[in-house]
């Protein structure tokens, strides 16, 4: 069993990307729970999906040290999500730093080293915002990271781009194919292709 935590901020598409992993690993008869936590989506809040795949998954939820994979949406998100991941976990981290209101505000201030501390967790940070407009579909950023994640997923890359296809708009099939593959490609050219 994997246990499998997203997390970002409304608008991102962690919903749709637990989605299509939900729906990848039913496809490939694996067992699968899910479970949401929206906070203040719609206002840019924290968004968090734990997930569990595998054959008799008893619970989704994700303790200290218990996902092994964290696919973060933007660097704060991963950095509070990293007493998640396991040891031997894998992190999987979109480029982007969206600051929280309260730092826009000024009543708090962004962690010191950002950049090195997701260095220090093995982070593989991918540019998913670039790479997901270069395949056409500004708004695919979540499913270039899922292309990243695939060979650490334990379900085959077929049954994933399966569920983007039908998972997505339709208008928006081709170019989440383009992300997926390019995400892919990205992490298989930085050595991360785990398998």
């Amino acid at each position: 069993m994997k246990k499998i935590l997203l997390c970002g901020v409304g608008g991102q598409g962690t919903i749709l990307a637990a989605n299509i992993l939900a729906e990848a690993a039913l496809a490939s008869g694996q067992e699968v729970k899910v479970s949401e936590i929206h906070g203040m989506a719609q206002r840019g809040g924290a968004v968090s999906t734990m997930i569990a795949v595998g054959h008799d998954v008893a619970s989704m939820v994700i303790g200290e040290g218990e996902a092994d994979i964290v696919i973060a949406f933007d660097k704060l998100e991963a950095l509070r999500a990293l007493p998640s991941l396991k040891r031997s976990g894998t992190l999987i981290v979109n480029d982007e730093l969206i600051k929280p209101a309260s730092v826009l505000t000024g009543k708090a201030q962004l962690p010191d080293d950002v950049d090195g501390l997701l260095f220090q967790a093995d982070a593989l940070v991918v540019p998913a915002e670039a790479t997901a407009r270069e395949a056409g579909s500004p708004k695919s950023a979540n499913v270039v990271l899922l292309g990243a994640a695939a060979d650490v997923l334990g379900l085959s890359a077929e049954m994933l781009q399966e569920a983007v296809r039908s998972c997505v708009p339709p208008k928006t099939v081709e170019a989440n194919e383009r992300a997926f593959q390019a995400g892919r490609r990205f992490a298989e050219e930085q050595g991360r292709d785990v398998r």
